[in-house]
């Protein structure tokens, strides 16, 4: 398979090199990391079999970026609820919510960063992210309460986790969310 219009090819050797086809040149994860962060669409392909393999490797920056970076995009309490849909009957409609899901966030997140800076414009109040911070909460606790209502639509049998359950867990999301803002606050006020 040649490049697909607007899409870049990479081919994966055996000896894990990546090779991209649209500069001619050799690439690591961290460089399909920018391309990812800047918008570009690609493939990875099998250099021998040609089969995509763009999901294990997209799958493995997100490995390499939780490990060494130390701020955490994903709660172990989400992880252990995604895993906890292998082999389930709703495994089929989550990856469709997942991408909706971070498709109304982006938007979102597009928009609270319009709002801030038309509010404040481009001054260090409106780089800072404590005003922001009750909007990601209280959107963290719409899409919570959302999905769990997803759930119980497309299997109504399936029991409801407890409600103090559910508080504790969305409270620990919400508490870990903090403290990656916090930390991403710290950072942006060593910088200005």
């Amino acid at each position: 398979m040649g490049k697909n219009e607007g899409q870049i090819v990479i081919k994966k050797y055996a000896n894990r090199r990546l090779y991209n086809t649209g500069t001619s040149t050799y690439v690591t994860l961290d460089d399909l990391a920018v391309m990812v962060k800047r918008g570009e669409d690609f493939i990875v392909q099998d250099a021998k079999s040609g089969e995509d393999i763009t999901h294990s490797v997209l799958t493995q920056i997100i490995f390499e970026q939780e490990s060494k970076t130390g701020n955490t995009l994903l709660p172990i309490s989400f992880l252990r609820q995604l895993i906890s849909f292998y082999g389930d009957q709703m495994q089929m409609v989550v990856p469709s919510y997942l991408e909706h899901s971070m498709q109304a966030f982006t938007e979102q997140q597009a928009q609270m960063r319009e709002q801030i800076t038309k509010a404040f414009g481009d001054t260090p109040i409106g780089k800072n992210l404590k005003v922001p911070l009750q909007l990601v909460e209280e959107q963290v606790r719409r899409n919570t309460e959302m999905f769990h209502q997803a759930m119980q639509m497309f299997s109504p049998f399936m029991a409801a986790p407890p409600a103090k359950e559910t508080r504790k867990a969305e409270a620990k999301d919400i508490d870990e969310l903090k403290e990656q803002l916090r930390a991403l606050q710290t950072k942006l006020d060593n910088l200005g």
